[in-house]
């Protein structure tokens, strides 16, 4: 049944704005639906808010409509843009991948071959994830058995179900290579198990079997001294051919399918359309087959190991500094793709040393990547920032439960700047414990997370590291903050909207105005306004801020004011934009946005005056602040200049509101409306 509304909501809502062709993007804050319309008027904003689910209707300036939701508009969201009509519909806002490219673009420049190049290296990759993910958890499974004393993992004669155990992890990074080419070969645009079977070939037991010498007397095989591996070469039709185990490596697939691309390119150029079909795939086979065999696969070996030797040379001969560089660079390595090649490094480590230095430090990086993301967590719960306290506890969750470092870095760290030098004091600090005390080492390709711990080797020394890097990060984010005081600002006056419309959720139907008593308003009628300092004499009279006329909130063009669910008060539509003080008090809320102050007078009434709807999205634009939060105003003090022709030709609405935050807390409140008036005339009579 709930379903069944949600979606006559989507449709009743996407019908009532003009249907599908009237918009051009929709997203969505915490509690509206923002839509970008072709034709505004097409809007039956009557029957919008007659929609069950809906709270109201806002137009916005030029062709914007918002719809009023509340806590459901995730849900509301996702079924507007899961039904069929609204295929091909753009979506405005920013995805992680957004986010990564506009990284990637100030991070690397602008050239198109080498963007290609480092979204072909993460592309290749990034649908792996959960697999490698699956696998890492099983192997820490079996590492907290082998701690425990239960089974010896790397005894010879383990029973058939402890062997079967390994079979389900050793299945991913055993055929890891065929996974890479499938991916490899979608995102170069070809047929990707074209790809997966060039390297399926070099996995077989035929290919496997060529180095059995007493098979084939004709095969000779040596022993690398160096990385104590053995190495054969077969003779094939006459040739030399080096055989290796493929198993695990990811360079080879990576390089083969780059120049299979080009084969299976040109192969499509050179044949019909009508057959294609079948010798594409079969020239593609028969040529790539043969040089993945004799070129590539020994190519990619000799490169994997080059890298790795170099590494292990860093590793023994400046254990400190490697263990420094590693969670230093990987927070650049990530944006750009090239972590991939060093998590292929890891699985050749494990492949020929029996082991891995890399994935130790590394630890390092996401853990103070992890810390950074509770330290936003911490904040946003303190600020009541509901929409990135979702976002950090389910990138929280994924990080110290999956060791998955994307959500944290894509749906957060890339978007604030200041998180980034405090995160890297966290990786300095975790990596200099690592290299300081010896450094740490894995026998398994595991993902860094709390449940992988039992996996590295010693304990200990890992576990007080990522926690050093952890804390170490968090703390450094909930001290200094990750926002600028630009973008505090611009998150409060979101709450604020966002707060309003929960408001008014709960609520309901808003309450008719109340009517102050007769003898009340008389008396208010003749009382001077407060001073500064006075601060025993109750607020009973709030006064214009700005010249114009005073409207009630019925008439403001905002569902939230005109509801009251931020409380009663009146509309005035400026004919100037000298914004002055109403109330003498303290200045509580001052955004950099400069379009609304909130001012609390000495007795506690809290007033709110907001020059303009939806002007927060001018971001300071025709707004020029005189005064800064916590200052003492009196009445009549300069608050703020608005350019109103500004804020017109913008497309927005200059009304300026003034409503008393806490008008359930007082005796009474009671608008005059009707009237023309100049500053300091009054607007409002207030009964503490």
């Amino acid at each position: 049944m709930g379903s069944t509304t949600q979606r006559s909501t989507a449709e009743g809502i996407v019908a009532e704005i003009g249907g599908p062709g009237n918009i051009v993007s929709l997203t969505h804050c915490a509690t509206r639906l923002r839509f970008v319309l072709n034709d505004a008027e097409l809007v039956n904003q009557s029957a919008v808010e007659a929609i069950p689910g809906v709270m109201g209707a806002v137009p916005q300036s030029g062709d914007r409509f918002q719809v009023v939701i509340g806590g459901a508009v995730q849900t509301t969201f996702n079924q507007i843009m899961n039904l069929p009509e609204m295929a091909g519909i753009g979506k405005s806002k920013l995805s992680d991948a957004d986010v990564k490219a506009a990284a990637r673009g100030k991070t690397r420049g602008k050239s198109a071959w080498i963007d290609g190049f480092f979204e072909y290296l993460s592309d290749s990759f990034r649908p792996l994830l959960g697999v490698l993910l699956g696998a890492s958890l099983i192997i820490a499974f079996a590492a907290v058995l082998d701690a425990l004393g239960i089974v010896d993992f790397r005894a010879e004669d383990k029973s058939a179900s402890w062997v079967f155990l390994d079979a389900m992890w050793q299945g991913v990074f055993t055929f890891l290579p065929i996974m890479v080419a499938y991916n490899a070969a979608k995102k170069l645009n070809i047929d990707p198990w074209v790809g997966a079977t060039v390297m399926a070939a070099l996995m077989t037991p035929e290919f496997v079997s060529l180095s059995d010498t007493a098979r084939f007397p004709d095969t000779v095989c040596t022993l690398n001294e160096t990385l104590g591996t053995e190495s054969c070469v077969a003779q094939i039709f006459g040739l030399p051919m080096q055989l290796n185990g493929y198993g695990g490596q990811v360079f080879v697939p990576l390089i083969m399918v780059a120049v299979l691309a080009l084969v299976y390119k040109g192969l499509q150029r050179v044949f019909p359309e009508n057959i294609q079909m079948v010798f594409v795939p079969f020239f593609s086979l028969a040529i790539m087959i043969p040089v993945t065999a004799f070129l590539i696969g020994p190519m990619g070996i000799w490169m994997g190991n080059g890298i790795g030797a170099g590494l292990a040379w860093m590793n023994g001969s400046a254990p400190i500094l490697f263990a420094i560089m590693i969670p230093l660079i990987y927070p650049f390595l990530v944006p750009l793709g090239l972590h991939w090649p060093l998590n292929a490094l890891m699985l050749m480590n494990i492949q020929t040393l029996g082991y891995d230095f890399i994935q130790g430090p590394m630890g390092a990086w996401n853990f103070a990547c992890f810390g950074a993301t509770a330290g936003v967590l911490f904040i946003a719960v303190r600020d009541k920032e509901n929409e990135m306290r979702e976002t950090a506890s389910g990138a929280l969750a994924a990080g110290l439960l999956g060791g998955i470092s994307e959500p944290s870095l894509y749906g957060i760290h890339l978007r604030f700047k200041r998180i980034y030098p405090r995160m890297l004091v966290g990786c300095l600090v975790g990596g200099l414990i690592t290299g300081v005390f010896g450094g740490v080492t894995t026998e398994a390709f595991a993902f860094t997370s709390l449940l992988t711990i039992p996996v590295f080797s010693p304990i200990p020394l890992y576990a007080i590291s990522i926690t050093a890097a952890f804390v170490t990060a968090m703390l450094l984010v909930i001290i200094s903050d990750y926002r600028t005081p630009e973008q505090k600002a611009e998150g409060l006056a979101n709450r604020k909207q966002a707060e309003a419309d929960l408001a008014l959720e709960a609520a309901g139907p808003a309450a008719p105005p109340r009517t102050a008593p007769a003898a009340a308003s008389a008396s208010a009628a003749g009382t001077s306004t407060a001073s500064a300092s006075a601060a025993s004499t109750p607020t009973a009279l709030i006064v214009a801020p700005v010249a114009g006329k005073v409207v009630p909130l019925d008439e403001v063009a905002d569902k939230v004011f005109a509801s009251r669910a931020l409380g009663e008060g009146v509309g005035i539509q400026p004919t100037d934009g000298r914004v002055t003080s109403p109330v003498a008090g303290v200045l509580v809320t001052v955004p950099a946005s400069g379009h609304a102050f909130g001012i609390k007078t000495d007795d506690g009434v809290e007033v709110l005056v907001h020059i303009g709807i939806d002007t927060v999205q001018l971001e300071g634009k025709c707004f020029e602040v005189a005064v800064q939060k916590r200052q003492r105003v009196a009445v009549g003090d300069l608050l703020v200049t608005a350019d109103l022709t500004g804020i017109r030709d913008a497309g927005y609405d200059p009304t300026t509101v003034v409503v008393v935050i806490n008008s359930k807390t007082l005796s009474s409140v009671s608008p005059r409306t009707g009237s023309d008036v100049v500053p300091g005339d009054p607007i409002i009579d207030v009964a503490p």
